[in-house]
């Protein structure tokens, strides 16, 4: 009899990869085509680099900065140092990254042109290479919709989707696992706090920090998971009152709007300086454009949308107008931090079984 374990009982899982509807004939092939010959690149890959049992995929969402790359590539690296009897792989979630990646989309800023893969090709080369254990780590920051649909992948593994892979492999020959994302808990939470404040203190000393997160719309926050950043937020202020906020770019009720309100109510001095930090796992267009981007927009002052946000405008343009603050950018992922990246390593090493195929 199959045995599933799924962490996080309450999680419905959303669907992960899907052809795309169309009624052209031609398009239908052209995607059969490509769906065939990223497989195979895949494929080939995991035949080059094979050399253990058990797989690690790490699954982020992705970018096509030349610094994202470079974390991505430290966060290989380390773990295959964690990991030394497992195979590192690592793809990107996002359809859009993947492309503009592989088209060189900064490549004219020195970018280097990247071919990532989603992970239902991953998992299913995993499968036809007959890992016999396979981790699957979330790089999200939140639980939120992009881990639900990195769920959604693993589940659509397990069921044999296209039903191509050895029926017997699945029911009885391989074991799952799922690294939960970076705050995952309010233990997390209030660890990755702890880390922050360890690393950032002298900085505040003279100032105040605002995180920017991503965050989902109400309509697609999945598992609740905005309440990380509120939370985040709480812990930060726990260890050094009016020094710490956390705001996003998609939460509503938590855009920078809201993140300068909490400032004035902490009557927080004018000129201070605000240290702006991305909280995402690289520092990516998010972390370029809309926190640290050099627009200004500024007239007679910025009209907030009908969800109370200031939309086309970045928070360091955006608080440089207001008390005399002094924005100033830390234009650093959370994966490039050495201390939070273990975060997402630890999580990993105490990965659950999602999936243990037949009983004994």
């Amino acid at each position: 009899m199959r045995k599933f374990r799924f962490i996080l009982t309450a999680m419905a899982a959303v669907a992960g990869f899907s052809f795309i509807s169309c009624n052209n004939d031609s398009k239908d092939e052209e995607i059969k085509y490509n769906y065939t010959i990223f497989q195979k690149a895949v494929d080939d890959q995991i035949s080059q680099n094979k050399q253990h049992d058990n797989a690690i995929l790490l699954v982020a969402f992705g970018s096509t900065w030349q610094q994202a790359f470079d974390a991505f590539d430290a966060t290989v690296k380390a773990y295959k140092k964690a990991f030394p009897q497992s195979d590192i792989y690592i793809s990107f979630s996002s359809a859009i990254c993947r492309n503009q990646a592989a088209a060189g989309e900064h490549a004219d800023e020195g970018a280097e042109i990247r071919q990532y893969y989603a992970p239902d090709f991953w998992l299913h080369g995993f499968g036809a290479a007959k890992y016999k254990e396979i981790t699957v780590q979330s790089l999200q920051v939140i639980p939120g919709e992009e881990f639900a649909n990195v769920v959604g992948d693993i589940k659509d593994f397990v069921n044999n989707k296209f039903g191509d892979l050895d029926q017997n492999y699945i029911d009885n020959g391989v074991k799952i696992k799922l690294g939960l994302p970076l705050l995952a808990s309010v233990d997390d939470v209030n660890n990755v706090a702890e880390i922050i404040d360890d690393l950032y203190a002298d900085s505040v000393a003279d100032g105040v920090m605002a995180f920017m997160g991503h965050g989902n719309p109400n309509d697609y926050d999945t598992y609740n998971a905005n309440i990380r950043y509120e939370q985040l937020e709480e812990a930060l202020q726990d260890l050094k009152p009016g020094k710490y906020y956390v705001g996003t770019v998609d939460a509503p009720d938590n855009y920078k709007v809201q993140v300068l309100e909490r400032m004035n109510d902490d009557n927080i001095p004018n000129g201070t300086k605000v240290y702006l930090h991305p909280l995402m796992s690289i520092a990516g267009d998010h972390a370029h454009n809309d926190m640290g981007g050099d627009d200004d927009a500024w007239e007679d002052g910025y009209e907030e949308n009908e969800e109370g946000e200031v939309e086309d405008t970045s928070w360091k343009s955006y608080f440089s107008h207001y008390n005399g603050f002094q924005p100033q950018s830390i234009m650093k992922g959370l994966l490039e931090i050495s201390e939070i990246r273990q975060v997402w390593i630890d999580h990993t090493k105490d990965a659950e079984y999602f999936y243990e195929g037949a009983e004994e």
